[in-house]
Parts: structure tokens; sequence; C-alpha cells
């Protein structure tokens, strides 16, 4: 940054310091002296463009509230700032933060923001640069996972939640920060209620800090029952849309078709302007994107193009972005969206109706069958609020539910509806690193902790004592799934880090297989059969990014190459990503990596021994030969998804008896997805004894006791080997532990 002499807030009187908002460009300096004229961020001139932009960030709705929050933020070290979107927070007070930083000269530190999508952190970074009339990447930057756009000058750094989380592995009172921005904080991520219970510890160790919390109004009576009395300002508007309900009293369940209908009336109305329509998934989305393309090639061209646009990404991916230009205003465009896609939408103000079918579709998480169900009910009030906001005060809001309807008043917190045992692992590599307990504003159930507890026992991550073993220690410097780490782990121990590594970094980013109509999925399946391996998904993953990486290699044309094997290029580059970072992870911390043997038996066993270290929970048998399977840990049935290699093999090779599977998911289609065969001894060598014991009783369990004791006198013999080489693998985890032992004392001293 540019030696500039920046005057602190010790030089001026406060009235200085921090002037009225309305005035010349004087009266809206913020503590830098008299010199209008040099960026105090960077010391060179500041351009026509920002005072284009001041001009324009005077006539957000947070503006008129300047004074009132500079105020509230030196004399509090905690403030909320309430208010809808396009009010202006999101952009004004990161920036307004960063100037109360530089005020002090950063003695304190600098400034970062979270969000819950990685889009929207890069999206403000540029916006915000754009303002302080910086460049991105140096003064203002952002920090998404796999992308990193910062430097040593950066002091307004963008992030995504769970990215500022990991960071206090290694910074548990986040030091280098003077301010902390969580934004969006209504959505209640598990990322954003962990960081809010962890910073209120924090804030008692730091009294120099501040944070500010950015959120809708009926969040603001949480937050102030959990942080006490700190000031709230409150930038709420009432710019509400003409709302229309529908008069049916009774649970329609036919809002989709209603949509559908309601979107090709207004269309015929030709009045001007986009349309915005919110359905309960993803699913729904797709189904209502092909409907509508189809009836748009029947509709007269006197009533012009009807274009649909789904804003409805995988876990993952980023938001499409609208194209805004002359080409977009020719035609009217449907989006279509579920949950998240309703972001992107608030940056655009060309949406005239709204659409919202009042329901939802999330996955809640059951820790008695270790797997989560989909479950369609009411949105909240909050978001049924938002939505309302989103068509602008000249607009209409089409609500399909009546206006009596009894909407929850807040989103429910997702940590009461998540597999927490990631967090739990998180929150105990936490307490090494000397902070206390979180203080949740919500306390997940017991039920789910107890099994998160049990499951973190089970992979070895705790010791006797119930803290965090040298092995957790291992497992939580991976931004991975504990079963998932751990199988990284043992992989170390069976030589085959390579091939594990492919499969974590494959199963971690979106899948890799386009969804695709009807009329072409027989086709994709067809060219796709070049990838199947017979030992099963894992495998055939392995084989699809050998066969990626083969193709740069060979210098081909990559997005040819994955259209002719309908394969999505963005996931695949997202799994090499991936597997790039955990490979550096693994040489940082020392661990072994083998070359790559896959295609020998040897290399096969080996994975799939790698593969139950972490996944031993989550094992199926076949128990009529046809496809029904029964997962043991929890006595439900199941099939192999049809996309499944055995799926499509199954007719003429049949299906395995044993299998290990990634995911499942209790819902209409009811499969597993990610399907490997195991035989029931390598099963019973690599899981845990006291898990095998704990299992419930079925006749599956009685096959493999049987494998395990086949006569009293062997009984003994096969426990103790079976314990041995679990044991052994656990040994060599920990020996070569000893280095990043080293390097984690020294992190928490």
């Amino acid at each position: 940054m540019a030696d500039v002499r920046l005057m602190s807030e010790r030089d001026l009187p406060e009235e200085d310091i921090y002037p009225e908002t309305t005035g010349s460009l004087a009266e809206d300096a913020f503590a830098f002296g008299n010199d209008l004229e040099l960026n105090p961020f960077d010391g060179l001139p500041f351009s026509s463009r920002y005072y284009t932009l001041l001009k324009e960030r005077k006539t957000l709705p947070v503006w008129r509230a300047r004074t009132q929050f500079v105020d509230s933020l030196i004399n509090n070290q905690f403030v909320v700032v309430s208010g809808v979107a396009k009010t202006g927070k999101s952009t004004q007070i990161p920036h307004w933060c960063t100037e109360f930083c530089l005020s002090a000269q950063y003695q304190h530190g600098m400034v970062v923001c979270t969000q819950s999508l990685r889009q929207q952190a890069i999206d403000l970074a540029l916006r915000v640069a754009d303002e302080m009339d910086v460049n991105i990447g140096h003064e203002v930057g952002y920090t998404i996972p796999l992308e990193t756009c910062c430097s040593s000058d950066t002091v307004l750094r963008f992030c995504t939640d769970n990215m500022l989380l990991r960071e206090m592995m290694s910074d548990p009172l986040l030091e280098r920060y003077g301010a902390i921005v969580i934004d969006q904080a209504h959505e209640r991520s598990v990322s954003t209620d962990l960081l809010l219970g962890l910073l209120k510890g924090i804030l008692l160790q730091r009294p120099e800090l501040r944070v500010v919390v950015l959120t809708v109004s009926p969040m603001t009576d949480k937050l102030l029952s959990h942080f006490g009395s700190v000031p709230v300002i409150s930038l709420e508007t009432e710019c509400l849309a003409e709302v229309v309900y529908s008069g049916n009293s009774s649970n329609n369940k036919d809002y989709f078709f209603s949509a559908m209908r309601l979107v090709l009336e207004i269309h015929r109305t030709k009045e001007e302007g986009d349309i915005a329509v919110f359905l309960a998934s993803e699913r729904e989305v797709e189904c209502a994107h092909s409907i509508l393309q189809k009836e748009s090639t029947r509709l007269g061209a006197e009533l012009g193009q009807m274009v649909t646009m789904v804003l409805c990404p995988g876990p993952g991916k980023p938001l499409p972005i609208p194209a805004e230009g002359p080409e977009s205003r020719r035609s009217r465009r449907v989006f279509l969206s579920a949950q998240q896609g309703e972001e992107v939408l608030w940056a655009m103000d060309s949406v005239n109706f709204v659409i919202d079918t009042g329901v939802e579709k999330r996955l809640v998480y059951n820790p008695r069958i270790r797997a989560n169900s989909a479950v369609t009910r009411p949105i909240s009030r909050c978001q049924a609020d938002m939505r309302k906001q989103l068509a602008g005060p000249t607009g209409k809001c089409f609500c399909l539910y009546p206006e009596e309807t009894r909407l929850p008043a807040a989103i429910p917190p997702q940590i009461l509806e998540s597999n927490i045992t990631s967090t739990v692992l998180l929150l105990k590599r936490m307490e090494i690193a000397g902070l206390g307990p979180c203080d949740f504003m919500d306390r997940p159930d017991p039920e789910c902790l107890m099994q998160a507890l049990e499951e973190l026992d089970y992979l070895a991550a705790l010791d006797n004592d119930g803290n965090l073993s040298e092995i957790g220690i291992i497992i939580s410097e991976f931004p991975l799934d504990p079963q998932m780490a751990k199988a990284l782990l043992a992989s170390c121990e069976f030589d085959c880090v390579s091939e594990m590594l492919t499969i974590a970094a494959m199963l971690s980013a979106p899948s890799c297989f386009l969804e695709l109509p009807d009329g072409l999925t027989s086709e994709a399946v067809q060219w796709q059969r070049k990838f199947q391996h017979p030992e099963g998904d894992h495998f055939t993953l392995i084989n699809i990014y050998n066969a990626f990486i083969q193709s740069q290699r060979e210098n081909l044309s990559v997005d040819k190459w994955c259209q002719d094997y309908f394969l999505d290029l963005s996931a695949l580059k997202t799994a090499d990503a991936i597997r790039s970072e955990l490979t550096d992870i693994l040489n940082r911390i020392e661990l072994p990596i083998s070359e790559p043997t896959f295609g020998t038996k040897t290399n096969a066993h080996n994975i799939k021994r790698a593969l139950l270290s972490g996944f031993f929970m989550q094992i199926a048998r076949d128990v009529d030969g046809s496809g029904n399977y029964f997962m043991l840990t929890h006595k439900h049935m199941a099939q192999v998804h049809p996309f499944s290699s055995y799926g499509a093999k199954a007719h003429k090779l049949g299906l395995p008896e044993w299998v290990v599977f990634h995911e499942y998911t209790l819902s209409e289609s009811n499969c597993m997805r990610t399907v490997s065969e195991i035989s029931p001894e390598v099963f019973i060598q690599m899981a845990p004894q006291y898990f095998f014991y704990n299992l419930p009783p079925s006749e599956s369990k009685d096959i493999l006791q049987k494998l395990l004791d086949p006569d009293e006198s062997e009984n003994c013999k096969d426990i103790e080997e079976s314990s041995t080489i679990t044991s052994d693998a656990n040994k060599d985890c920990a020996e070569v532990m000893s280095p990043v032992r080293n390097l984690t004392d020294a992190r928490c001293l």
C-alpha cells in the first residue's frame, strides 16, 4: 500500500472524524484528513467513476443511517444492522468498517465479511472494490473454497463463512481482524451459527474487536436474546408489491401446475417485466423449465419471446448470472428458483412479477437412520416477506397460498437439521486451540450430538477421555467429511493414496454426470459405459477422472470430450482443484503419497480396505438377490441407483451381495448412490469390534457373526487378528502424526 500519512481518530475531534452525511464531499470524509483528491486506501487520486458511484451510494437507504452506524461501531463491540435486500447494507457496511479500521491505522487488524455462497462473496468483492476505487485482489479481495484473490495489501476480504471457520484452526482468536461482518445471518447456516457462537467468547478476550451482523428483522429478537443489549440499526423500508393470495383454503397440492398456468397468463397480458417463480425443489425447477420451453414454442409471435432460466445450482456449483443488456430486454425472462437462487435476483431491477408457491423441500438429517430425509414444508414468513419485496412497489406478487396461512416466523436453523459430525470435530479442534465451548443460539439436538460423538469415536478420532486424538487432529486438517478423511488417512497405510485422493475429490465436487432429459438418458448411459468398472462406482469415478486428465494431456478439446460423454466440465475441473488441495495438505503434514497402481488386484483390494476404514458404517447386503439391500446400521431397505455401474449391468452379471455405499437419502427414489462391492471378510477386518457388536440384530449380522467366530475355539483368535489389523492401522496413522503433532502444538501455544 502506498505510504500516505493517515490521520487517526486521536488526531481530530470526534465531530471532524465522523461528520454529518449531508453536504459537500468534504463533509463525507471519514477521518482521513482534508485532502479528498487522494484515495486513502492506495494513495492515488480518485477516478471520476468513484464520484459517480458515490452519488449512487448516497441514494441507498443505508446511507441515511451512516452516522448512527459509525457511532454504534465506536462505542460498541457488537452491532446489528437489520434491513431487507436492496438497502445497500451488504456493500456499504463492510466499506465503512474498513474506514473505521483505517482510521486506527489497522492497529487491531483488517476487515473480513462472510457470505453463505461463494458467488456472493465474489460479486460483493468486485462491487465494493469498484466503489472504493481500488483494484480487486489488492486492497479488496476474496477467499472462497479452491480460490483466493488477495494480497499483502488486502484490508477488506470477503469470504464464505466456512472458510473463516477453518481459518480459526490456526488463528482461534482471529487476531488478524479488527472488524468482522457476518452477512445473511438470518439464513442460519451451520457455519454462520458456529461463528456467532464462537465470536461471543472471542469478544470477551478481545475488547478491541468489532462484530457487525447483517440480517432481517425477524432475526433481531433472537440476536438480542443471545448477545444481550446491543444496538440495532433498522433499515426496513416498506416497498411491497401488490400481493394477490390464493383463495383456496385447503392444502393446494396443485401449486406446481397453478404456477405454470399463471406464468403463461402473465405472458399473454403483454405487461412488461420478467417473472420470478419460486418452487419447492430443484427437481420441480427442472420440470418447470422443460414444460415452459415446450409451451413457449406454441405461443404466438405477437406475444414476444419467453425465455426460461434456471437459478437453482447443485451443491458447490456457482449460481448463474443472468445477462443484462439490449438482447435480454427483447424477450421476457422467466427465472425458476428454489431457495438459494433468489439471491441473484436481488441484483436485478427487471423482475416485475413474483410467483411464490409457499413451499420448499429440504433435507433434514435423521440421526436414528444416519441419513437425510426429503421433507416438503411451508416456507418461513421471513422468506415470504423477502419475496414480496423482490417485485418492488410497482410489481405484483402472487402467493399460491391463502392469506390466513400461518407460516413459521423465521428460517429453521440448519444446525438442528444437519449431520453435525464435522461440526463436533471442528469444535473439538477449537478446544485444543484454547477456545471455550461454543455458545449456540440454538443448541443441537442431544441425539444428534451423541451420534456425532459416537461416530467420531468409531473413527478413532477421540481418545479415552473424549478429547481429540492424534488421528482426529489429522482428520480435522482436511476439508472433508470425517469418514472420507479417515479413509484418505488409511490409504497412506494401504499404499493407495493416489486413488483415494481421486475418489475423495470426485465425491466432494458436484456430480460429474449431467442431468439430462429423459430422451437423452439412455444415450448418455451407453457413452458412459466405457468408464464403468466391475468393482463398483468408486472405481468408475477414478476411470472418469483419469480419462479427463488424459484428454488434457493429449491436447484434445476438453469441452467436446465432455459433451461426447455427457459429463460436466466444471465439476471435473472442481474435482481436479480439490485433488490438488488435498495433495498439498498431505505434503504439508508430511504424510506419504504412494505411486498410483490402479488396475491391479492388490490395488483394488487396498482401495476397498481404505474405504471401509472410513465407511464401515455404510454397509448393505442384498437379501433376496434382486437388488433389495438391507442397511445394517439402521435396518432400512434400499436399492442401487439406476445410474450406478451395477444398475446398468445388473441384468448381465447380477448384483453383488455385500456393498459399501457413499450416500443414502430417504426419499421417493430410496436409492444408495456410489456403490462398490466388498467382501464380508474384509468388512469384519476393518470395522472396529465395538461397532460390530453394537449393530442391531439381523440375519445379515448373524452371517457376519458366523464368519467372525465359526466355532468357539476359533472365536478369540479371529477377534484378536481382526482387532490387530485395525489397531495396527490406527497405530501407523499415529506414527506418521509426529510432525503434525509438533505443528499443532506450536499453533495452540
